[in-house]
């Protein structure tokens, strides 16, 4: 009997232990071309469109963050589990994961002062490091 519901978790693959590896050994967001890249740089002569569906995929899972990058790109990181937000730097990609409370606070009472209820929302907030700042 063939399993048709859409929540079943995906096959192991050899594609895909090849995308997870890789996204293990990132500390910043990447594209899936710059994931693509390494794995090819590494000899693997995965597909590209393979590494676009594998990132997708693991980040339906809860395997890796999505965020649009703001050339409007996706890229993706693994980050820890929980609720987060993040700050990048727009030079270097260095992604730190950050937790604004206060933010929280402000997004449920906005909700509720209008009705809402069940909200969900995304918050990335890109600057320079200080990395980066030092070397321009």
């Amino acid at each position: 009997m063939t399993n048709t519901d859409s929540k079943t978790a995906p096959r192991r693959t050899r594609q895909r232990a090849a995308v997870s590896t890789v996204m293990a050994t990132l500390d910043e967001f990447r594209t899936a071309q710059e994931v693509h890249a390494k794995l090819r740089d590494a000899g693997d002569p995965i597909g590209l469109a393979t590494v676009y569906r594998t990132l997708a995929q693991m980040a339906e899972a809860g395997e890796v963050d999505c965020i649009r990058t703001p050339d409007g790109q996706s890229a993706y990181r693994r980050c820890s589990s929980g609720h987060h937000h993040h700050l990048i730097c727009r030079y270097c990609g260095r992604a730190v994961e950050i937790t604004p409370t206060s933010f929280e606070t402000w997004a449920n009472q906005v909700a509720a002062e209008n009705g809402f209820t069940q909200i969900d929302h995304e918050l990335e907030l890109y600057g320079r490091c200080a990395n980066c700042a030092l070397a321009r």
